[in-house]
């Protein structure tokens, strides 16, 4: 079963204790990895050179308060107690929090919304829009489009940070853990075997992604157990043995005498202190894949206690030791006993590309939703598991993380930049975490704005005083997160935007259903035997590349279908209400709309299933439709006077999986720059599905297929009453689905516009680097929709299309 969409389907019945167990037990090894291996590098980036470790012990008491502190108030109490509840349908994360604030308020800059999407079951609110007062913020929100932009970008920056974390984590925990052996082997030994280890083990670790985690996954959480009862063990040893009075050190006056004494350089060394939070974020992320309870289960009771005893522990061997040559030996490895160094030592480095894989897993995990929101440019997604389609591999950021993190292993060389790196990038997406958080305080959960106010501020304070020592080491390793968002941002914000006027320009350029209607009689067109699928972001009219088409070449296929695959604010669309389906035109025009909807983490379908998905959902749509209109006569002489466009925009939602409800609904287009228009949808799968198993049980049905040898084959069965001669209509249907199953046999062609993007002439310098330099080398270098979309190249059909912007 697949884990992910089982989260999404899971009933709202709370989950037993030994499921809650099991799933906290699982959490390990994909949620705290991170986390539990920050203890090798925290100390020794606090102590690399703003402090040093003196024979007073104030310095290092002084850590150990921040750092517990630290970890008591951000994991604990924000993300555990508050950031978790904050979830979108299970899941969590940055998409899912503004996925949350876009439902709730009109700020989404998606271009193609509709009213019929606010239907879905994952479209829930918190309370119904009818009873709900807008606040202000809600009003300015909407009311100002430079706010919901700087929303989004505020997303972005969250997205760059992730993606530069996945950079740096890996590097920092690898090259810490292998650093152990400096205890091991001689200097002139150690100087040449560190690096070209770690290389080596980070070269691996990417290597192995093709493959999926799954064959190994197994492995992760005993693993990630050994250590952290591993860490335990050793705190507890050093506690007992050197120091069993490091406990008052947790009284926060410690934290005040500290920076009384080192002032500036106190400050300033709170951006390694930070690192002790790095993995926090994983808890909300990773939510989907496991529970609230289990995640908040296996912290409070497993990974909190085992982290503030190893940071007691190391501390607690420093404050009796103090003849260190340099910061960087105050560490984890230095207060582990000469016995059992290297046991720790390759037990460190499996936690470390355990916590490695984490971070580089949900990467590509952001990227792929950046991508739904076209935020991304186009990458190949793999999925790495039939089962768990969670687990996805991206081969060109694959390659580019592994090349980014052997040049930042081989470049800084050591923790103290590596460090200052990773904590600037963590402490952003904490930040970023926190506003949007507050805002969803507000705006779904409909809490006064001064809670939220209060949220904003206690725990903004904290994550700004440990941002601002983190961005005052800018030359000292803080300037490479920098260095990637920025990159990173520029590449987005191209895309976004080029894609949001390519969008709009094919709206204003759309021509209407009466023209390709009226096409046939002006220019004799032909219709070819075979289905389609002309590929299109609008939902109404016929786009411009398909009229640019036909009036070039006057023929199209027997059966055609526009095909709208867009994204909806939320993480997943259940199977039952992902297609909406209606007619072009006339029944005897053959021509339909199907717009396919996906949530962010939703897995695209490979393109056979999606066509024989598609068929049966036409085949089912056109016998509802003849159910509908035959049980309905006043309705049908409706409409048959329906104009032409108002016949176009009425929808159906066809399921593949039964539907608990009949509706219909008057929905409005909501899109844009675009006239409103109503839209109605029955929802009837139910009775689709019913329908489909009296088919197989009667014997008075009529199959059809496609039997022709290597022909992709498509049976759907049609109603004895409908073939029957009298009914004039019914027998139309029945020659409709006729139709269908003889140009399935035939074949189906996929047109996909070729877009070429330039500016208007009097645009700025600025718009003409953006889209005539930037967004068409990243389009020529980039995957195409093909690819993205899963097209056969021999069933690919381009066409040609020059928009100016």
């Amino acid at each position: 079963m697949d884990l992910e969409f089982g989260r999404a389907l899971r009933s709202p019945k709370r989950d037993s204790w030994k499921t809650t167990l099991l799933l906290a037990y699982q959490s390990l090894g994909v949620v705290y990895g991170d986390l539990s291996i920050s203890p090798l590098y925290v100390y020794s980036s606090t102590f690399a050179e703003d402090i040093q470790h003196s024979d007073t012990n104030e310095e290092i008491f002084g850590v150990l308060s921040f750092v517990f502190w630290t970890l008591t108030l951000i994991p604990l109490i924000k993300y555990v107690s508050v950031v978790l509840r904050a979830d979108d349908n299970g899941e969590g994360g940055t998409f899912a929090l503004y996925s949350l604030i876009c439902r709730h308020a009109n700020v989404s800059l998606l271009p193609n919304r509709q009213i019929a999407d606010e239907e879905l079951s994952t479209y829930k609110l918190e309370c119904p829009p009818e009873i709900t007062d807008k606040s202000r913020i809600k009003v300015w929100l909407e009311k100002h489009r430079k706010l919901r932009v700087a929303l989004l970008i505020m997303v972005m920056i969250g997205t760059c940070m992730v993606i530069g974390d996945g950079v740096l984590t890996p590097a920092i925990s690898v090259f810490s853990a292998v650093s152990g052996l400096e205890f091991s082997l001689s200097k002139d030994h150690h100087e040449y075997a560190v690096i070209p280890i770690t290389c080596v083990i980070l070269a691996f670790l990417f290597a192995l992604q093709h493959y999926g985690t799954h064959r190994v996954g197994f492995l992760f959480a005993p693993i990630v157990l050994a250590w952290l009862f591993c860490m335990s063990a050793l705190g507890l040893y050093n506690i007992i043995h050197w120091n069993p009075h490091i406990y008052k050190a947790l009284n926060p006056s410690h934290m005040f005498k500290f920076l009384k004494k080192t002032r500036k350089y106190g400050w300033m060394s709170l951006g390694g202190i930070l690192l002790c939070m790095t993995g926090s974020e994983a808890m909300f992320a990773d939510l989907g894949h496991f529970s609230y309870s289990a995640i908040q289960l296996a912290f409070t009771c497993l990974v909190y206690p085992a982290l503030i005893l190893a940071y007691m522990g190391q501390a607690a061997y420093l404050s009796r030791h103090h003849d260190f040559y340099s910061g960087s030996k105050v560490g984890f490895y230095i207060a582990v006993p000469d016995k059992i160094r290297w046991p720790v030592l390759i037990l460190a480095i499996l936690a470390s590309v355990v916590g490695s894989q984490a971070i580089i897993s949900g990467t590509f995990s952001i990227i792929n939703q950046s991508q739904s929101l076209s935020c991304f440019p186009r990458v190949k997604v793999v999925h790495t598991s039939e089962k768990i389609h969670g687990q996805i591999y991206i081969p060109e950021i694959n390659w580019l993380l592994m090349i980014l993190c052997i040049a930042v292993t081989v470049g800084f060389r050591d923790t103290k930049h590596m460090g200052n790196a990773s904590g600037l990038a963590v402490i952003t997406v904490m930040l970023v975490t926190t506003f949007l958080t507050s805002l969803v305080i507000v705006l779904c959960w409909h809490r006064p704005p001064l809670l939220a106010l209060a949220f904003l501020l206690f725990f903004g304070s904290i994550e700004a005083l440990y941002f601002s020592a983190s961005l005052i080491k800018f030359l000292e390793g803080a300037w490479l997160p920098i260095l990637l968002a920025l990159i990173l941002m520029a590449v987005m914000l191209i895309w976004h935007y080029t894609t949001i006027k390519k969008y709009e320009f094919d709206l204003h350029n759309k021509v209407t259903l009466e023209w390709l209607l009226a096409l046939g009689d002006k220019l004799g067109m032909v219709r070819v035997p075979g289905i389609g699928l002309v590929y299109t972001d609008l939902t109404s009219g016929v786009p411009a590349n398909f009229s640019r088409f036909v009036t070039n070449l006057p023929a199209f296929h027997q059966v055609l279908v526009f095909v709208c695959v867009k994204s909806v604010p939320v993480p997943y669309v259940f199977p039952a209400e992902r297609y909406l389906i209606g007619r072009v035109g006339p029944p005897g025009h053959r021509s339909y709309r199907c717009i396919v909807r996906y949530g962010y983490r939703d897995v695209h379908q490979d393109v056979d299933s999606f066509e024989t998905e598609l068929v049966e959902t036409l085949a089912t749509f056109i016998k509802l439709d003849a159910s509908y209109r035959c049980s309905e006569a006043s309705e049908r002489e409706q409409e048959q006077e329906l104009e032409p466009g108002e016949r176009e925009r009425r929808l159906t939602v066809i399921a593949s999986h039964p539907l608990r409800h009949r509706a219909s609904y008057d929905l409005q287009d909501s899109m844009q720059h675009s006239a409103a228009s109503t839209v109605e949808m029955r929802a009837t799968a139910t009775a689709a599905s019913a329908d489909d198993d009296d088919d197989r049980r009667s014997p008075g049905r009529a199959e059809i297929s496609s039997a022709a040898a290597g022909a992709k084959q498509v049976r759907f069965f049609i109603d004895s009453h409908v073939a029957s001669p009298e009914f004039a209509e019914n027998k139309q249907v029945a020659e409709e689905l006729e139709a269908l199953a003889a140009a399935r046999e035939c074949g189906t062609a996929f047109i996909l516009g070729h877009s070429h993007v330039q500016c208007k002439p009097g645009s700025s310098v600025l718009k003409r680097l953006a889209v005539d330099v930037g967004y068409n080398f990243l389009r020529r270098n980039c995957r195409g929709p093909d690819v993205a979309l899963r097209v056969p190249p021999a069933s690919l059909l381009e066409v040609g299309m020059v928009y100016v912007l």
